[in-house]
């Protein structure tokens, strides 16, 4: 067993992500007003009937996976997150990726979110360990009759920081 902790914000590391070849990547509608920042990692929904990116729409959650944008040599990945502040009128838009199983990427970015700088305590994960997509868009523990990922290995993001490689199964 291994604890899962970070600092800055979630990262990823696509290993076999269908989503880069299937083209499933969605990235025309805003985020919803009241979120303030998105990190790389988390999960919403393409709700366009209501033409917003959210956690309450209809459908099936898809991957946060923006282009890093580091405009300082000193950052790192851990340094990146869509924060509101940062767009102009404050609308940020997403790029979401479509999951499918058997899909395999690499990240840091479960339980719950984190602030730059702080460190996120995390949770404790081993190999076979079920995670499910929770109610703030963080995987976290426990299976869905929806979407459920599996730990296939304890590993390491690319800075060091502690992490899992997780796969689709449902």
């Amino acid at each position: 067993m291994a604890k899962i902790s970070r600092v800055g914000f979630g990262q990823v590391e696509p290993n076999h992500l269908s989503a880069q070849g299937n083209r499933q990547i969605y990235a025309q509608l805003p985020l919803d007003s009241e979120i303030e920042t998105l990190e790389n990692g988390q999960f919403m929904k393409y709700d366009y009937a209501n033409g917003k990116v959210d956690l309450d729409g209809e459908g099936e959650f898809m991957l946060v996976y923006n282009e890093v944008k580091l405009y300082d040599s000193r950052d790192s990945y851990k340094d990146f997150a869509m924060n509101k502040k940062d767009y102009v009128n404050g609308e940020i838009y997403p790029r979401l990726f479509k999951t499918n199983i058997g899909d395999i990427y690499t990240t840091n970015c479960l339980g719950a979110a984190n602030t730059k700088g702080a460190e996120y305590e995390g949770i404790e994960l081993k190999v076979g360990d079920k995670l499910k997509v929770g109610n703030e868009g963080y995987l976290v523990a426990g299976e869905d009759n929806k979407m459920t990922w599996q730990v296939v290995k304890v590993y390491n993001m690319p800075d060091g920081q502690p992490a899992v490689k997780i796969q689709r199964i449902k």
